[in-house]
C-alpha cells in the first residue's frame, strides 16, 4: 500500500519565494497554494494539511509581523523546521511592455519585497505608485494577465519564468546579503526528521511579563537565560493588541525543551509570573531550491 503524500500549505500562488522554500523540503509531496499567510496556517489549524511553510524574517525587513501575531493571538501550532533561503528581487514585465521598463505605470509586490528594494525603487521610480500583493509570484501573475498594460512586479526569476515575463533589471534589492527565514508549522510539537539539518537545536518561546509591571521585569527575565549560560539568538517585542504599551516577547534560545537548563528556565520564568507560549524546538535547514521552473 502506497503511503499517502504529506500535505503542505504555503503562500503561493506557485514559484512564489515560500514555494521554492517549501518545494525545496518536500519535493514531491502534495504542495497546496494559499493566497495569504493566514489562510496557509489556518489550513494545518483545521485539518486540511499536514504542514505549513510561511515567511517568519528577512535579513533586511525584520520579522513578518503576520506569522508571528498569528502564532500569538490565533494558533495552537509549533515550529517543526526553519528554512533559511537566500533571496534575490528582479523587476519583472510582460514581453510586450519590457521594452517600456522605464516608463512603468506601477509596480506591484509583496510589501516585504517592495521594502527590500526601497532605496532602488526611490531612486530610479520616484513617484511611481507601488502596489502591495498578497505575494510576489501573486503579482507576476497579475502582470502577466494584463498585457495591455505598462507595469511590472518585483519577485524571483522562477515566477518569471513561470508566469512568462521578462526580467528587465535583475537582483534590485537594496543590500547583497538577502536572506529570509521560513517555517515549517505543525499541529505536532517535535523537530522534523528530514536529513540536511544543523546539528544544534533551537527553541522558540513567545513570552508575557508579570502583569504587576514591576520595574526590571524584563531584565529578571534575560537573566533567567544569563545566568544558565542560554543563548538568546534573537529577542524581540510585539504589541499584545491591547493597549499602548503592552507587549509580549519572542525569544529565540540555542537549546532544546527538556534539558535540565531549560526546564530550570521554564520554572523560573513562571515563578516570576510569566505566561510562556512555546513554540517547539527544531532545527535549521539551508537550502537552494533547484534551478527549474515549477510546471
Amino acid at each position: 500500500m502506497e503511503k499517502e503524500p504529506i500535505r503542505v500549505a504555503y503562500l503561493g500562488p506557485e514559484a512564489s519565494f515560500t514555494h521554492l522554500a517549501a518545494d525545496g523540503m518536500f519535493h514531491g509531496e502534495w504542495l497546496i497554494p494559499f493566497a495569504t499567510i493566514p489562510e496557509a496556517i489556518e489550513a494545518v489549524s483545521d485539518g486540511h494539511a499536514d504542514f505549513a511553510v510561511v515567511p517568519i524574517e528577512n535579513a533586511l525587513e525584520g520579522a513578518v509581523s503576520l506569522t508571528v501575531d498569528y502564532l500569538y493571538h490565533e494558533a495552537d501550532l509549533y515550529i517543526t523546521a526553519e528554512i533559511l533561503s537566500p533571496i534575490e528581487q528582479n523587476l519583472m514585465m510582460h514581453p510586450e511592455q519590457a521594452a517600456r521598463w522605464e516608463e512603468v505605470e506601477s509596480i506591484h509586490s509583496h510589501p516585504q519585497a517592495l521594502a527590500q528594494c526601497h532605496k532602488y525603487l526611490h531612486y530610479r521610480f520616484r513617484g511611481v505608485p507601488l502596489i502591495q500583493m498578497t505575494s510576489t509570484s501573486g503579482a507576476a501573475r497579475f502582470v502577466s494577465e494584463n498585457p495591455d498594460q505598462c507595469i511590472a512586479s518585483i519577485g524571483n526569476r522562477f515566477s518569471a519564468e513561470k508566469y512568462g515575463l521578462t526580467i528587465v533589471q535583475d537582483n534590485i534589492h537594496d543590500f547583497h546579503f538577502n536572506r529570509t527565514r521560513f517555517v515549517v508549522l505543525s499541529k505536532k510539537e517535535g523537530a522534523l526528521g528530514i536529513p540536511g539539518g544543523n546539528e544544534s537545536p533551537k527553541t522558540t518561546l513567545m513570552i508575557n511579563l508579570p502583569k504587576d509591571n514591576r520595574s526590571g521585569a524584563l531584565h529578571q527575565v534575560l537573566s533567567v537565560f544569563a545566568w544558565r549560560r542560554l543563548n538568546l539568538t534573537k529577542i524581540e517585542s510585539r504589541p499584545m493588541k491591547t493597549g499602548l504599551g503592552d507587549y509580549f516577547f519572542i525569544m529565540d534560545i540555542d537549546e532544546k525543551l527538556g534539558t535540565p537548563m531549560m526546564n530550570g528556565a521554564m520554572e523560573e520564568l513562571a515563578a516570576l509570573g510569566c505566561v510562556v507560549k512555546p513554540l517547539g524546538t527544531y532545527h535549521t535547514y539551508e537550502k537552494k531550491p533547484a534551478p527549474r521552473v515549477i510546471s
